[in-house]
């Protein structure tokens, strides 16, 4: 009983922490670096707001209102060849972190959600940078798309943010980790053992 315990607590953090990993659709921490998968491929995903964090490296939210640059950095090669398009769009419909890509409708209403977006080209050095003002805070949907100008084949990336928004929730997998450890030390020890009470010799 006690070891199933311990497996269900173990199972349980490590789904915590890959949950909080990979919060936000396409974009998430993989060996202490923000990547943003797009299709087969990946690419580095930073975030900047040098007017409010000078030169601080955020993933997924945007921390306040106002101007953020965010650059994208191919990893895989192939995706130089690509035609690449990026754009963000207001989350009009409230899907939150939950948004994907079938939700977001066809062509003209992607058309219609768009708040800013760039140019559909290929990206031959490897770097897009998107350099925008947020006026209000709220949701935000972030999506990219790559073609194979041959084939025609078309990848894509959805990922939900926020901006001006606090994420209390996202430091709470950590102390839980630390609590679970402990708990599975107390018990593996021995220290819930009672110390038995040896008998008091009699006058």
């Amino acid at each position: 009983m006690e070891m199933r315990l311990i497996r269900m607590l173990s199972s349980s953090l490590l789904a915590l922490v890959a949950a909080s990993a990979w919060a936000h659709g396409g974009v998430g921490m993989e060996d202490d670096k923000c990547i943003l998968r797009i299709g087969s491929n990946q690419a580095h995903f930073a975030g900047y707001q040098p007017e409010h964090r000078a030169s601080q490296e955020f993933c997924e939210d945007i921390p306040e209102v106002g101007r953020a640059v965010i650059v994208i950095d191919f990893i895989q090669p192939a995706l130089r060849e690509r035609v690449v398009e990026f754009r963000i769009l207001r989350d009009a419909d409230g899907l939150g972190a939950k948004a994907r890509y079938e939700d977001l409708g066809d062509t003209s209403r992607i058309g219609q959600r768009t708040l800013v977006a760039l140019p559909a080209k290929v990206y031959s050095r490897g770097t897009v940078t998107l350099d925008h003002r947020f006026t209000e805070p709220g949701w935000y949907i972030g999506l990219i798309s790559a073609a194979d100008p041959v084939s025609g084949k078309m990848e894509t990336s959805v990922f939900p943010f926020r901006v001006g928004v606090r994420n209390y929730w996202k430091y709470l997998p950590l102390p839980l980790i630390f609590i679970g450890l402990a708990w599975l030390l107390y018990r593996l020890t021995g220290q819930r053992r009672k110390t038995p009470i040896t008998d008091l010799p009699q006058k």
